[in-house]
């Protein structure tokens, strides 16, 4: 058996890269691996985070290690967690990838450990190549990857980004595993209870934190186009962006009565009711790598309308779990309307068989693969 530690975001830090890495740790903990995970003490400056709070009001996850050691802003620290984790001399360090500037911390933390000639470094990346573009991006993100041993993707595009920079160092795709620890599928009625939404009405879910390039534009000018359809959107979720924008649409498209806006940060114990009071999940995403939704889904059992863009399409067979549109209004919305016609029971044999490819040990067992490997 290993000793293994995740870098990446930990419990008192909120969102699904949080909520991955506590799920991962416990596969691990369940396959008699020890296994924790070393955590930011500043992730972000405030000033650069774009929602309302970095932190979660919400317990911490039992019989999981959390130490909050690295602040991302600080090259004096990279150094001093470097060379702590270095005598720690953990078999795998487990680190996450999901923004170019956390390359310099991340990467000169992992140079320091490599010091100890012991611990093999796998990438788990969410994105290579970033959805919202900065200055430094390359550099950042070159530096960072030159440190790890070998890599994990959760996409084809990820991994084909990936290979831009590294085209030689061992590297495997993975699918996404199923977000699990938010609690048992609850009957829509209950649910919706619980939210104060009407039993009886059509409704389908945009899930998530609110950012461009996730097209909730595109999906409010789909709405507008099924109005006389009785059919309500349900947002639930931060927004990460300006919210005016999207609010001006409501109103001059004439949604008032057709969105319903809980814009709000979702707690994990909030999350249920979400997904299992609507009928569907919209993802009417203009670019995408992979989308931690899309594991939700599956989890509850929601058939999904997903944009043809990135990874989506190979996470949601078209016509079997869900329906695969262009990124258009015109597009999004004849899908919701064909969502409704074939009835969402059609989608539910297809997502119960689907999702059994999607398990964690898997996700675990390919890392230690992977580091097994790297010592041949």
């Amino acid at each position: 058996m290993s000793s293994v530690i995740i870098i990446g975001p930990g419990h008192p830090l909120r969102g699904g890269l949080a909520t991955f890495n506590q799920r991962l740790a416990k596969a691990f903990q369940d396959e008699g691996h020890t296994c924790s995970i070393v955590s930011f003490s500043l992730q972000y400056p405030d000033f650069m985070f774009p929602g309302t709070t970095q932190y979660s009001d919400e317990p911490a996850p039992e019989g999981i290690r959390i130490d909050s050691w690295i602040n991302s802003m600080n090259p004096m620290n990279w150094i001093k967690t470097g060379n702590r984790l270095k005598k720690m001399k953990p078999d795998i360090i487990i680190v996450r990838f999901w923004l170019p500037l956390m390359g310099p911390a991340l990467g000169t933390i992992l140079r320091r450990v490599k010091k100890n000639k012991h611990t093999k470094i796998i990438c788990i990346a969410d994105n290579v190549i970033p959805h919202e573009k900065r200055a430094g991006d390359k550099p950042f993100t070159k530096y960072f990857l030159g440190s790890c041993d070998a890599f994990i993707t959760m996409s084809e595009k990820v991994m084909s980004d990936l290979r831009t920079f590294e085209p030689q160092k061992p590297a495997m795709l993975v699918q996404h595993p199923l977000y699990d620890n938010f609690g048992a599928i609850l009957p829509k009625a209950e649910a919706r209870e619980h939210l104060g939404l009407n039993p009886d009405e059509k409704i389908v879910l945009f899930f998530g934190f609110i950012r461009k390039y996730k097209g909730l534009d595109l999906l409010l000018e789909a709405m507008s186009q099924l109005k006389t359809e009785s059919i309500r959107l349900l947002v639930a979720g931060e927004f990460y962006e300006d919210e005016k924008p999207y609010l001006e649409m409501v109103e001059k498209l004439g949604l008032k009565d057709t969105v319903i806006l809980r814009t709000q940060f979702i707690a994990d114990s909030e999350v249920k009711y979400y997904l299992s009071a609507a009928d569907a999940v919209i993802q009417p995403y203009k670019n995408a790598t992979q989308s931690g939704v899309t594991p939700l889904a599956y989890h509850f059992e929601k058939p999904m309308v997903v944009t043809n863009v990135g990874g989506l399409p190979s996470l949601v067979p078209d016509g079997k779990v869900g329906l695969v549109v262009e990124p258009q209004p015109a597009a999004i919305a004849e899908g919701i309307r064909r969502f409704y016609q074939l009835g969402e029971n059609y989608f539910i044999p297809h997502l119960r068989s689907e999702k059994l490819k999607y398990s964690w040990s898997r996700m675990a067992g390919t890392i230690t693969q992977l580091a097994n490997d790297l010592q041949k």
